[in-house]
């Protein structure tokens, strides 16, 4: 059985006690509060230099390999977007992030809400790495073309007549590499309907960003775990879970969901 350790409070003071203990882990997987859209209970301060405090310490507690998967959106301000998120990602690489990954997380069932512009339908999945990831296990897709053989690259040079001496023929794959575009129906949920979270994100999304980027018996931090959704995925695929929150009802909450899974 996976380790599961819930810390209720701020993630800023456990990840100091962390580094402190020269403590490291192997993933982040977390959504934290888009600018100030929501105020969590009225607790939310969030701003970004108390972002780059958060980051700061992750690059410190992020093993060497390691990744952050790191789910955002900006708010809209009088019809035009704060641009928050490229100012996120831009300092995660400012501070030593390689940005990996720019993956989409496109909502099926989004709900129009401007009316003055096309309709946001997704949010950014910044993948960011600490040095080269250690770990990818590709969710595969079935190629359209599985078994036809098709002219591959060539093995020698072309002529002076611009002919190609010899090429080769190779068979298509069973499978590729899915595209970075992930797709999810979003807010209908039984288990959003049971824990009243103002902002969870599927569970499927998180099993497949966890089992993409880690190993069974690795360790994933969510310094953000709002409805514990990091957790429920962690104990599905027997990873080890860290998370921080510092609003009493959502800690609260969190540690039923877990418990009851």
């Amino acid at each position: 059985m996976p380790n599961i350790d819930l810390y209720y409070g701020s993630c800023i003071d456990f990840m100091d006690a962390m580094i402190k203990n020269g403590m490291t882990i192997d993933m982040v997987m977390t959504s934290p509060p888009y600018d100030d859209i929501k105020n969590y209970n009225n607790t939310n301060s969030w701003n970004f230099d108390l972002f780059k405090q958060v980051a700061d310490r992750l690059y410190k507690v992020v093993a060497p390999g390691g990744v952050i998967i790191w789910v955002v959106a900006d708010k809209t301000d009088k019809g035009s977007e704060s641009g928050t998120s490229f100012k996120q990602a831009l300092y995660f690489k400012e501070i030593g992030f390689n940005i990996h990954d720019t993956m989409i997380y496109r909502k099926l069932n989004y709900v129009p809400l401007t009316h003055n512009r096309y309709e946001q339908e997704w949010e950014y999945m910044f993948c960011f790495s600490k040095g080269k990831p250690k770990t990818f296990n590709p969710i595969k897709i079935p190629c359209k073309w599985a078994g036809t053989e098709t002219w591959g690259k060539s093995s020698f040079y072309k002529t002076d007549s611009d002919e190609l001496t010899q090429t080769e023929k190779k068979t298509i794959n069973e499978t590729k590499i899915k595209g970075n575009i992930f797709e999810y129906h979003t807010g209908s949920t039984t288990e959003s309907k049971k824990y009243k979270h103002p902002a969870m994100f599927p569970l499927d999304l998180v099993k497949d960003q966890i089992s993409s980027w880690s190993n069974e018996n690795d360790i994933v931090f969510d310094p953000f775990m709002g409805a514990g959704t990091t957790g429920v995925a962690c104990k599905l695929l027997n990873r080890n879970f860290i998370g921080c929150e510092i609003v009493e009802k959502y800690f609260n909450m969190s540690k039923e969901r877990l418990n009851n899974e």
